[in-house]
């Protein structure tokens, strides 16, 4: 409550790729357990909204930034859009110019507002290639829980409610079908070629994992490209599944929370599945767990590392956008063999 005693309204700004959104989720959760008369309106782009659908008390809004909230004029739009939702404290857990411009605007009505420390400084250390500090940086989810407690909502992270497991529509059953074996995700791509697994290998992987019988594999993706060539490892794999192209992400997202595990490169779908509880095998190439961006509540053994001590540059950025020469082949470091051991080792724990 407020000093008037109404419920407090914070927006909450994050506009940018899949995973970053959802990791905005745990701590979200965690705000709502601690104060319960907290309303929050989540700004990001359309595409997100269903990352949002399992929160209670938190509304989402559409940022359209390619057309009626583009450019200056644009910016001034969404601020006086949102001015009559009425919020009275704004955490910008994105901050980029599109929120700086509108910390400016929501300064005219002395609205407080608190943009996230990304560490930029700490990053650069991390992964530079010369005098590389290697060591763990504080998590993206522990940055943007410290935006809530400077403006006077502290949370502890610990304490966050993962999201509940959601029934299934009968359109997800009939693509899966209906067996005793174990569901397991596997997500293959991500968005530099320096974070993904080489397609051949993952290939290698699942038909191991196939030829178990013990497991449902269902493959997720999308665009035309993965959508191609994930048709053609189900054509090749009897009992695999691609679900890529085939459902929203609302959809998607009930299929996730019904997962036994997901197997992910460091990308948007290992951040899904972690909100739900699901365990997470993650495989890391040129970027590593140290730069903060690990799943929610995961456990490091899940993870799988390129070789550092044949590649002692890594991590060589943030993103995985950086692939120094003679690091192509950094994930072949990691076999399927030791995919498929740690899947197992996982799901018989």
């Amino acid at each position: 409550m407020d000093k008037k005693g109404k419920p407090t309204h914070i927006l909450v700004i994050r506009l940018s790729a899949m995973g970053d959104v959802a990791m905005t989720v745990p701590v979200l959760q965690s705000v709502l357990a601690k104060y319960p008369e907290a309303q929050i309106t989540v700004l990001t782009k359309k595409l997100f909204l269903p990352i949002f659908s399992g929160l209670e008390r938190v509304s989402v809004y559409e940022a359209d930034v390619k057309k009626r909230h583009k450019g200056l004029i644009g910016l001034w739009r969404l601020y006086q859009e949102l001015k009559k939702l009425q919020v009275d404290y704004v955490a910008d857990l994105h901050n980029v110019l599109r929120s700086r411009i509108l910390k400016k605007y929501f300064a005219l009505d002395k609205t407080p507002f608190v943009q996230i420390d990304k560490g930029r400084s700490e990053k650069k250390t991390l992964t530079r290639s010369k005098n590389k500090i290697f060591q763990q940086l504080k998590s993206t989810h522990q940055r943007y829980a410290d935006v809530f407690e400077n403006l006077g909502f502290p949370v502890d992270l610990s304490k966050a409610e993962l999201l509940k497991r959601q029934s299934l529509p009968d359109k997800v059953i009939e693509l899966v079908g209906r067996d005793a074996k174990k569901w397991l995700g596997i997500a293959p791509f991500a968005a530099h070629e320096g974070k993904m697994y080489p397609l051949d290998l993952t290939k290698k992987a699942i038909e191991k994992l196939n030829n178990t019988e013990k497991y449902k594999i269902l493959l997720f993706g999308g665009g035309p490209m993965e959508i191609q060539q994930l048709e053609a490892i189900q054509r090749e794999n009897k009992g695999v599944v691609n679900m890529a192209g085939k459902l929203k992400l609302s959809e998607e997202l009930t299929l996730i929370s019904n997962l036994d595990l997901m197997l992910s490169m460091d990308s948007g779908n290992s951040h899904l599945a972690a909100n739900y509880g699901i365990p997470v095998v993650t495989l890391w190439g040129v970027t590593h767990p140290y730069a903060g961006f690990y799943p929610y509540n995961q456990p490091i053994e899940n993870a799988l590392l390129a070789d550092r001590k044949q590649y002692p540059l890594i991590p060589t950025s943030v993103y995985g956008n950086k692939l120094p020469n003679g690091y192509e082949n950094v994930m072949k470091t990691i076999t399927p063999g030791q995919i498929v051991a740690k899947i197992e080792k996982v799901l018989e724990s």
